[in-house]
């Protein structure tokens, strides 16, 4: 089994830092923002700006709901990477390639369990269709 070189594991700890002051910098901005257009909901008395202060808070909820959960997986990788075990699929044990982590730095699983994994708690969806 192929580990992770120290190099390698340097340069994927700084992709998960960054990419955790990133997500940080954005929820912070995020919920300013959603402040902004309360305030605006709550001084405008016209409904099309109301409307629009509901729609853009509402958004902005789902894009904070969005950005907390890529947080807590960056979080559990940056523990997985101190731990030692990071780079190790939780589900066969094997190595995860470098090449993946690199695309996808808070990945559990290597592709081949990340896809049976999906099949499985997912039902084999892919999406809605019409």
């Amino acid at each position: 089994m192929e580990q992770l070189s120290g190099r390698h594991r340097a340069q994927l700890e700084e992709i998960l830092a960054q990419r955790e002051k990133a997500l940080r910098e954005d929820i912070h901005r995020e919920i300013i923002q959603q402040e902004d257009f309360a305030q605006v909901a709550g001084e405008s008395p016209d409904p099309g700006d109301l409307s629009f202060a509901d729609l853009s808070v509402d958004l902005g909820n789902a894009s904070v709901t969005r950005d907390l959960h890529e947080l807590r997986a960056v979080e559990h990788a940056r523990q997985r990477l101190r731990s030692g075990r990071y780079g190790e699929c939780a589900s066969c044990g094997y190595p995860i390639p470098f090449e993946r982590l690199l695309v996808m730095p808070t990945s559990e699983r290597c592709a081949r369990c990340q896809q049976n994994f999906e099949h499985t708690y997912q039902g084999g969806k892919r999406g809605a269709t019409m």
